[in-house]
């Protein structure tokens, strides 16, 4: 089976955009997805995410959605990249190139039960290195995320409203 590119793009953007519900439940969801997507929690993101959209009352399918997106095996070696070195530059060498390499390795090729084991393994200070660099990153696309769907699911409301005026 080959795997189509454009056609799955196309399905989750459809998906995301027939989704119910006012714009800014459906954006905070949405950037909920996003920031937890973004951390270096892979085992944990659907856990976390479906726990967070539940406590903050948020669209859990738009969270799933975007995570999806933002989060997926082609992603995974660039945001662990880029939250070690984050976390590198605000904590210096407390977490070095080849060990991430390694729980990197590990995490992609293992299944929940390996990669809760392989973050456990991780020290204190490698475990920080990496949140920290998670968070900051967490923070900017939650918020691009936000207003970037907000206006997309508000402009999708107000066609779908003057569609109705119409009938």
């Amino acid at each position: 089976m080959k795997l189509d590119f454009r056609r799955l793009t196309r399905l989750y953007y459809l998906r995301f955009i027939r989704l119910k519900g006012s714009p800014a439940s459906l954006a905070k969801g949405a950037a909920v997805g996003a920031a937890i997507a973004i951390t270096p929690t892979l085992p944990l993101h659907t856990v976390m995410i479906i726990g967070a959209t539940l406590l903050f009352r948020v669209n859990t399918i738009a969270a799933l959605i975007v995570a999806a997106v933002i989060s997926n095996p082609l992603t995974f070696a660039a945001q662990y990249f880029f939250a070690w070195r984050v976390g590198d530059i605000l904590l210096p060498h407390r977490l070095s190139w080849e060990r991430l390499q390694q729980v990197l390795a590990v995490t992609r090729e293992a299944g929940l039960v390996d990669g809760f084991k392989t973050l456990s393994h991780l020290s204190v200070d490698a475990m920080l290195v990496m949140m920290t660099g998670g968070i900051i990153l967490a923070i900017p696309t939650a918020i691009i995320t936000y207003y970037a769907s907000y206006r997309l699911f508000d402009k999708i409301q107000k066609k779908r409203q003057e569609k109705h005026l119409l009938k």
